[in-house]
């Protein structure tokens, strides 16, 4: 049997395209209250560039509990650790930062993204072996032993580099706004959503289109079934832990540079909104944690921007919101 039968084999969910038009439907909602059209640009585009850098930090998340049933509270730490190497990238090579030059700030960018993605990974294959193999199948334990881990990681990334904010701005090119009209685009926000773009398209195909995506998925329907054909699951599992760590050092260095501020907690703090991101999306599901990133971070900017106090409790209103209208989020995986 070829990895291609194992794709033939899984059952093929019915198109449910209700929940993609979603944030469409929100847009076209919070328009007219917005008013002025360039308002609404300039907020959209802000808050699809948000919803992709979440995207990328939950989509990890996601990952390892779809794929491998593991309830990850110590994620956080991934994201912050991925910032933190963003740092020790732009610090030596500071002049390429400061150059008005295309070329040498995406280099500088790409060569950050690669060493978060090395590092976080290996990292990742360390909190996997310690933390995560004692407590397979055990959700309570695992919440335990991941908090656990997260707390002990943040603690280590304060003894390394200090409880003090470290300043980490955008290269040069990417400074600055694109003037449409009247509406203004900050040029960052364009570069991330293009690198979620990239993550997201990357993650569907390795997924559905290549040979580990598809034994993995089959792996995720009949663990016992793959086995006995010779794969070995467990490493395979070890692969996808190790590539949610990536993903989630990722979107430290993207976040980082948004923000523009490291810190050792930053993780722990946008752990939250990763957790209500794939609960709305679905646990498990890539597609629906997708959706439901731009989803959350729309309306966040529109609350920020028609009602600041209602902002607060925003994203807890549309997770509220979204379950009583799909108990199971908005692309459940089947069996969770």
């Amino acid at each position: 049997m070829t990895a291609s039968d194992f794709g033939a084999a899984l059952p093929r969910p019915k198109r449910d395209l209700l929940p993609i038009f979603a944030p469409l439907i929100v847009a076209a909602i919070a328009a007219p209250f917005i008013g002025s059209a360039s308002s609404f640009v300039t907020l959209t585009a802000a808050g699809v560039a948000m919803g992709m850098m979440i995207f990328t930090m939950a989509s990890g998340l996601t990952l390892a509990f779809g794929m491998m049933d593991v309830l990850n509270f110590g994620h956080g730490a991934f994201i912050s650790l991925g910032a933190y190497v963003a740092t020790l990238v732009f610090t030596p090579l500071a002049s390429w930062a400061q150059a008005d030059s295309w070329p040498l700030n995406l280099a500088l960018l790409a060569l950050a993204l690669a060493a978060a993605v090395v590092v976080c990974g290996l990292f990742g294959l360390v909190f996997e072996r310690l933390v995560i193999v004692p407590v397979y199948g055990q959700h309570l334990k695992q919440i335990l032993a991941t908090i656990g881990g997260s707390i002990v990681a943040e603690q280590l990334l304060y003894a390394l580099f200090g409880p003090d904010v470290i300043a980490l701005a955008p290269p040069a090119s990417f400074r600055g706004s694109f003037v449409i009209g009247d509406a203004a685009i900050e040029k960052y926000r364009v570069v991330a959503t293009l690198v979620g773009l990239v993550v997201f398209v990357g993650l569907t195909l390795a997924l559905n289109r290549t040979r580990i995506g598809l034994l993995i998925r089959a792996g995720v329907q009949d663990r016992e079934m793959v086995e006995a054909l010779g794969y070995r699951i467990d490493r395979l599992f070890v692969g996808v832990f190790m590539a949610g760590a990536a993903l989630a050092g990722i979107g430290g260095v993207l976040w980082a540079l948004y923000r523009q501020q490291v810190h050792a907690s930053m993780g722990g703090e946008l752990l939250v909104l990763c957790f209500i991101v794939i609960i709305i999306g679905g646990l498990g599901s890539v597609g629906g944690c997708f959706i439901g990133a731009i989803l959350m971070a729309l309306i966040d900017n529109y609350a920020g921007f028609l009602a600041p106090k209602l902002a607060l409790v925003a994203n807890i209103l549309l997770m509220v919101a979204i379950l009583l209208w799909r108990p199971r989020g908005l692309y459940p995986v089947g069996g969770r």
